[in-house]
């Protein structure tokens, strides 16, 4: 276990409590304590979510042991199942509470690492406590995960990741969920000043490169080519906007060249608009 850097603690606790690691632990642990994105494809049951999570809690134990453990989110896992209270108790509360009292008792210091699950069932009550003090791990589905990036208190709150963990991810890869999911994933690395490692969890897939693109994105010249063509709508609803007031650059006024453009960036001022207009 020492090969890993793991805290002795962590790594004391991990002996007696599971023994050796299994395999995707043996080979994934070196790859996310370097840093570097990570996919781990394997069978179901073979340790892949503990995997990912207990590179992230030596981090965050060492930083609270340090008493650099401020009261930020530093980690976001990501699920498309909805169902994940199971799990999460097996493989996030468990381990914070044993290592917790673990390190309490050899290093003399009470470390407590945070964790909290936003999905669309949480109360209201609940979700207002995650924005005034942060869980350092925020567990969330893609869709909630996207509701967290459209609101201003969520930002804030998203803007101190520094690790974001994928799960099943095989399950969304090439449909409309995915698609979405890949959205936020840009818009929280977007979002943030510091790069975001990225970890992805799949059953095994072929091909499995199509996953590992999916989960680091596209970084290609075009992925950041501009629009064409920008039509902003006034803030009134379906009102004029003369041409002279206009944002556009000189040239690019409305309803010059029509059939020239082959994209198109509609910003609207109400969903009601953007319904219409489609």
């Amino acid at each position: 276990m020492q090969r890993f850097q793991f805290h002795p603690v962590i790594a004391d606790w991990f002996q007696r409590k599971f023994g050796s690691p299994t395999a995707p632990q043996e080979q994934g642990w070196p790859a996310i304590q370097s840093g570097a994105h990570t996919l781990i494809a394997a069978p179901t049951g073979s340790g892949k979510t503990l995997a990912a999570f207990l590179a992230s809690l030596d981090s965050l134990f060492r930083k609270g042991l340090k008493g650099d453990l401020s009261d930020e989110t530093h980690v976001v896992y990501v699920s498309p199942l909805k169902a994940l209270s199971n799990d999460i108790h097996k493989n996030l509360e468990e381990p914070l509470a044993s290592i917790r009292e673990a390190l309490k008792s050899a290093e003399g210091k009470d470390i407590e690492v945070r964790s909290a699950v936003r999905t669309g069932d949480t109360p209201a009550a609940a979700r207002q406590a995650l924005i005034k003090k942060p869980p350092h791990i925020l567990v969330t589905t893609p869709e909630s995960l996207y509701l967290l990036l459209t609101s201003e208190s969520g930002r804030r709150m998203l803007s101190t990741v520094r690790t974001l963990i994928v799960d099943e991810i095989h399950a969304v890869v090439g449909n409309r969920r995915g698609s979405h999911l890949a959205l936020s994933m840009e818009r929280l690395a977007a979002l943030v000043e510091h790069p975001v490692q990225r970890i992805g969890l799949s059953a095994t897939q072929k091909p499995i490169e199509d996953v590992g693109r999916f989960l680091v994105g596209n970084k290609s010249e075009k992925q950041h080519k501009s629009p064409d063509r920008w039509i902003e709508l006034p803030t009134d609803e379906l009102s004029a906007t003369p041409i002279k007031d206009s944002p556009l650059p000189k040239g690019e006024g409305q309803g010059e060249g029509e059939g020239t453009y082959r994209t198109t960036a509609l910003s609207v001022f109400s969903r009601m608009l953007a319904v219409h207009l489609k």
